[in-house]
């Protein structure tokens, strides 16, 4: 078995420790022809792809992204969240990302160009289990169809890990539906104070809504935001 306490392969990241597919080692083609018996456990509603961008670089960023597998059950996504470092263990300058099967995590393909992000800043003196609780609490929501309706508009997850502070960050298709991507800011800040109730404090201060145009012609390191939601009830009912 690999030791996975090494510097992550740019290609197949600990695909080998999966245990997803059958092992048809000895079985003859005949018997690898026959369809499957059972009906397929636990199926998710949507596949989804998970994507890994190294660190090296020098190699342009097209270079970098490589994806991982695309899963469409529990049992797959379990498996390959349990085979893989978790964002923590991650070296800095190097992102995950789960998106809907068929998006590429990139702002210029169809389905992102018109959209943006509500984005959670880690600072760098809280990262670790941090980040590491977000990232899972956030994804068991996107597999778990736990936005209801507003699925449709969600393109997927992103995780960049920063020496200076990590970034997680939602994205939907459009920027210009405030009311869907209230409700899914919502959603969110609803079960990430859910997974803060036996902490000292909530996992996240603040979730700010961003438009991809703005991200990318932005001249300092803040971007206005279109929508934010606070942990704290301050403002006007969070807001």
């Amino acid at each position: 078995m690999a030791n996975f306490n090494a510097q992550m392969s740019d290609t197949e990241i600990a695909l080998e420790k999966l245990k997803i597919a059958e092992d048809k080692n000895g079985m003859t083609d005949q018997e690898q022809e026959k369809p499957a018996a059972a009906p397929v456990l636990y199926p998710l509603k949507r596949h989804w792809t998970w994507w890994y961008l190294n660190d090296e670089r020098a190699k342009s960023w097209e270079e970098r992204l490589k994806k991982v597998y695309t899963f469409n059950t529990v049992p797959e996504f379990w498996a390959l969240y349990d085979a893989i470092r978790p964002p923590s263990g991650l070296n800095a300058m190097c992102d995950y990302n789960v998106f809907r099967d068929g998006i590429e995590p990139m702002w210029e393909v169809p389905e992102n160009s018109n959209g943006g992000r509500w984005l959670i800043v880690i600072d760098k003196s809280k990262n670790g289990e941090l980040v590491d609780a977000i990232w899972l609490e956030i994804l068991m929501a996107l597999v778990g169809e736990q936005f209801g309706k507003d699925m449709e508009s969600i393109c997927g997850l992103v995780c960049n890990v920063r020496a200076k502070g990590s970034k997680i960050s939602v994205w939907t298709k459009d920027c210009n539906d405030d009311e869907t991507n209230l409700r899914i800011g919502i959603v969110l800040k609803e079960k990430l104070m859910a997974a803060s109730k036996d902490l000292p404090k909530p996992l996240f201060d603040v979730i700010r809504y961003e438009d991809h145009d703005s991200c990318q012609k932005k001249t300092s390191s803040v971007v206005k935001a279109k929508l934010s939601l606070h942990s704290a009830e301050t403002g006007e009912n969070g807001l």
